[in-house]
C-alpha cells in the first residue's frame, strides 16, 4: 500500500505538523509520499528521502514539483500534459486550523481522494471546545463545567480559582493559562484572545489524573493501551512540541478495570458515528473515579502512533474501512418532464 501523508497547511500549528509527519516517516512500513501545504496554501511534493525541518524552515521545498488538486487526486504539470500523484490513501496530518477544522476534509470529499481523518461534522464538532462539550454531553459523557467568553465583553466570569483559560478554536496548548488568583486575570485573557476572539473557562484541578485513548473503528473497535502523560501543571507547547515527535511506544497505565472500561465506553460514544474514517486520540479526566472529556484530538500529534503496538497494521485496516457516500445518478428528469408539460 502507498500512503500519501498531507501536511503543513495555514495554521498556528503548521511546525508541529511537520514534526508529525517526520515522525511517521520511522513507524510506517508502507511506502510513504509526502504532500506539502505551505502557509499560502500552496502543494508540493517532497522526496521522502529528503524531507527535514529545515527544507520547510529555509524554503527549499519551493524547489520541489507544485502539485494541485482537481477531481481524483493531486496532480503536476508535465511538458506534455499532466500526470496523476499516485497513492492508495491519504492521511491529513494537518493540526490545527485548516486540517482539524473542516476546509481539508471538504476538500478531499470533493475532488473524491480516499482518506483517514476527520470527516466534515466531526472536524467541526472537535474544532471547537464549546461545540466539542456540548456534544459529548449529548452522547452521555460528562464534561467539566465550563464558561464562555467572548472578547470584548464585561461578562463577570463565574467558575471559582484556579481556572485555566483556553482559546476556544485552537490546540498543542497555545495560548493556554492557569489563573490562581484575580491578578493573572488580564494577562491570561489577553494571551488567549490573541489566538481566538472567543474562549472558553473551565476548572483546573491540581494534580488530576489525565488518561490517553487513540483508537479507531474498522470491523470492531480497535484501541491503543492508555496512557498517563507525565507532566506538571499542564503540557505547555513545548512540552507537547517534543511530544509531537514521538515514536517509540509509551508505557501502560495502571488503572481499576473498572475506570479502564469506562474509558473504553466513553470512547466509544464519542467516536461513532461522527469519526468513522479517523484515527483519534480522547484525552480523559479521572475525579473520584468518575469520567470526564477533556478534550476529543480528530488528528493527534504522530497520529498517536506510541501508543500502539502495531501501529502500521491499523493503519492499513482502517485504510480499508473508509466511510462511502451515496453516488448521484445525473437524471435531469424533474427539469425535462416540467418541460414537457409545458410543451417545451
Amino acid at each position: 500500500m502507498k500512503i500519501a501523508v498531507l501536511f503543513g497547511a495555514q495554521s498556528f500549528e503548521h511546525e508541529i505538523s511537520i514534526v508529525s509527519a517526520i515522525a511517521l516517516k520511522k513507524v510506517l512500513k508502507q511506502e510513504i509520499i509526502y504532500i506539502f501545504c505551505d502557509y499560502e496554501r500552496n502543494f508540493y511534493l517532497i522526496p521522502t528521502d529528503k524531507i527535514t525541518s529545515k527544507r520547510f524552515s529555509s524554503g527549499e521545498y519551493k524547489k520541489d514539483k507544485a502539485l494541485y488538486l482537481k477531481q481524483g487526486g493531486f496532480y503536476a504539470k508535465k511538458m506534455l500534459g499532466e500526470e496523476q500523484i499516485s497513492f492508495d490513501v491519504m492521511i491529513n496530518l494537518v493540526h490545527g486550523r485548516d486540517g482539524e477544522d473542516g476546509k481539508l476534509s471538504s476538500l478531499l470529499d470533493f475532488f473524491g481522494v480516499p482518506y483517514i481523518g476527520p470527516r466534515i461534522e466531526g472536524s467541526c464538532i472537535s474544532y471547537n471546545k464549546l461545540l466539542t462539550k456540548l456534544y459529548a454531553k449529548e452522547v452521555g459523557v460528562n464534561v467539566l463545567d465550563y464558561q464562555v467568553i467572548h472578547k470584548g465583553s464585561n461578562e463577570p466570569i463565574c467558575i471559582a480559582y484556579p481556572f485555566i483559560v483556553k482559546p476556544i478554536r485552537l490546540g498543542s496548548s497555545i495560548g493556554i493559562g492557569i489563573v490562581k488568583e484575580e491578578k493573572e486575570l488580564a494577562y491570561a485573557l489577553d494571551v488567549a484572545f490573541e489566538f481566538d476572539d472567543t474562549v472558553l473557562i473551565e476548572p483546573f484541578v491540581c494534580s488530576v489524573k489525565e488518561y490517553n485513548l487513540a483508537g479507531c473503528k474498522t470491523d470492531t473497535f480497535k484501541f491503543s493501551i492508555i496512557e498517563e502523560p507525565q507532566k506538571e501543571d499542564f503540557l505547555d507547547f513545548d512540552k507537547k512540541y517534543l511530544d509531537f515527535s514521538r515514536t517509540k511506544r509509551v508505557n501502560e497505565a495502571t488503572l481499576d478495570t473498572h475506570v479502564e472500561e469506562g474509558i473504553r465506553q466513553a470512547f466509544m460514544k464519542l467516536y461513532d458515528p461522527l469519526f468513522l474514517g479517523a484515527l483519534i486520540r480522547c484525552d480523559f479526566f479521572v475525579i473520584d473515579k468518575k469520567i470526564y472529556l477533556n478534550e476529543i484530538n480528530p488528528i493527534p500529534g504522530s497520529m498517536a502512533n506510541y501508543l500502539f503496538d502495531n501501529f502500521d497494521c491499523i493503519i492499513t485496516e482502517l485504510a480499508n474501512y473508509l466511510p462511502s457516500t451515496t453516488p448521484v445518478t445525473k437524471a435531469y428528469r424533474y427539469i425535462n418532464s416540467i418541460q414537457a408539460a409545458k410543451g417545451k
